[in-house]
């Protein structure tokens, strides 16, 4: 009567299908309808378009979208991420076993042999008929089933679920951070070669200024502290450029490695130097309120937030009995040679368990608060992550407009400091202007050409950025979940 009782509440309680627990809603967090310096980036002018997904393409440059390409397939970074994201894949099976039956099949074969030189031996041996040899056969299924009354399997299973999507998310994340690292790079290195073409011909443009003052010096038309201040002024920009070469190295030592090469594998590659890439428009870049699909990171925080939302429930529901169903079946058979001793056993029984922490729910308490306090920390933690995401935005946006006008005004100033320049060394030849003018007008136009190239750099930098910071760079599933109960 009492099993018939159990086993009512049993198939009762598992077609009400409850778990405990809190069922998981993604929270509200209040987010403007656009960004402040959407409009700006929208007016920029620009020869082509990018989109989010593959915006390394819309640079126009072949070898940047070839190295972004190649980092995608080949980067360390991503294969270990890929290898968490397999880690979490069999920790969701796991969970998902957990709420099957088990089954387990033992068996075993002997062969004994008995001495007849033992005082058991001696008296089996005095039996007619009596073999020495001996053989048995062993077989035994059992199976378990934890039935899930009150739901802890499954919420088990729910935080799997969400920790293995946190994964998948995560690995979109490495993907995105790759792309842009790699972008980055790859400007960084014809910036930087830019800036060296640049030192180079003011070196030698200081050093043709050096001879005509040394020819005149020696004509006695210049005075000697004429020659020393135009050799201290070759020394200081000679001096750039091993400062810049130094970094250029770095940065090819950075790309190698990104793309999971040795240090030196595409330096001969990038000899050449090229043009610094022209940041695209950005177009379909959404709202904020997008950025809770786009960007993977804040897709991991929120995963990450159901997970703990779930280990509450999957506490609680040690305040409750959990109930098991198992079975046994067994066959034994023991024959001996004479057939003196031969037989067959079997084994049967079912079994309904039952477990209940009856006297530790002071540690369940302690256990729920501790979940609590967890999905309160990766609530605020998503909420600033979301904040973070929208700075980052903002902070890109305002860069690639502010650098780029940084870079227009340098241009137009590069060339009037150009026709300077070249006035007053004729000038200087006809003797109608000093020398200090000529070096000060070379000084200038040497800071204008190099703070151009360093605006240029940085705006398409600033691109790159305003990409990553936008979830650019991966594919969102449809079926993303954001918002899963």
């Amino acid at each position: 009567m009492l099993s018939f009782r159990l086993g009512l509440l049993v198939s009762a309680s598992l077609m009400a299908g409850c778990a405990v627990g809190p069922d998981y809603q993604r929270p509200d967090v209040p987010l403007s309808e656009r960004y402040m310096g959407q409009p700006s980036v929208e007016q920029r002018p620009g020869a082509t378009q990018a989109g989010l997904v593959a915006w390394w393409e819309g640079f126009g440059d072949p070898q940047l979208a070839d190295f972004v390409s190649r980092a995608l397939e080949q980067n360390l970074d991503l294969a270990q991420a890929s290898a968490r994201v397999t880690q979490a894949r069999a920790g969701l099976g796991a969970a998902n076993a957990a709420l099957l039956p088990s089954a387990n099949i033992s068996g075993q074969a002997a062969r004994s042999y008995q001495s007849i030189e033992t005082p058991l031996g001696q008296v089996l041996n005095s039996t007619p008929g009596y073999d020495r040899y001996g053989s048995s056969y062993e077989l035994n299924l059992d199976a378990s089933w934890e039935v899930d009354i009150f739901g802890g399997l499954r919420r088990g299973r729910e935080a799997a679920l969400a920790e293995y999507q946190a994964s998948e998310a995560g690995a979109a994340a490495t993907r995105l951070a790759i792309a842009a690292q790699t972008a980055d790079i790859y400007i960084t290195i014809r910036g930087l070669q830019t800036r060296l073409d640049i030192a180079n011909r003011q070196v030698k443009t200081q050093q043709a200024l050096l001879e005509k003052v040394q020819l005149l010096y020696s004509k006695g038309l210049a005075a000697n502290y004429q020659v020393r201040q135009t050799e201290g002024a070759l020394t200081q920009v000679q001096a750039t450029v091993p400062a810049l070469q130094t970094g250029l190295d770095a940065a090819m030592n950075a790309l190698d490695v990104i793309l999971a090469t040795p240090p030196g594998t595409h330096r001969a590659q990038l000899a050449n130097a090229g043009n610094i890439p022209v940041a695209p428009q950005l177009k379909a870049m959404g709202t904020p309120a997008d950025l809770l699909r786009r960007r993977p990171d804040l897709i991991v925080a929120e995963r990450r937030l159901a997970a703990s939302n779930a280990r509450i429930g999957e506490s609680i529901a040690e305040y409750y009995p959990k109930f098991s169903l198992g079975a046994l079946l067994g066959s034994a058979t023991a024959v001996s040679g004479g057939n003196l001793f031969s037989g067959g056993a079997s084994q049967s029984a079912g079994v309904l368990g039952l477990r209940w922490r009856l006297f530790d729910f002071g540690r369940i308490n302690a256990q729920i608060d501790q979940a609590k306090g967890q999905e309160a920390e990766t609530l605020a933690a998503y909420r600033q992550s979301v904040l973070r995401a929208t700075e980052d935005v903002e902070n890109a946006l305002s860069a690639l407009v502010n650098r780029e006008a940084q870079a227009t005004i340098l241009t137009t100033g590069e060339e009037s400091l150009t026709q300077a320049r070249q006035s007053s060394f004729t000038a200087y030849e006809m003797g109608t202007a000093s020398l200090i003018d000529v070096l000060h007008a070379d000084e200038t136009m040497l800071q204008a050409s190099d703070t151009r190239a360093q605006a240029r750099t940085e705006s398409a930098r600033a691109a790159v950025a305003a990409f990553r910071a936008l979830g650019g760079g991966w594919q969102p599933s449809k079926a993303q979940p954001v918002a899963s109960r």
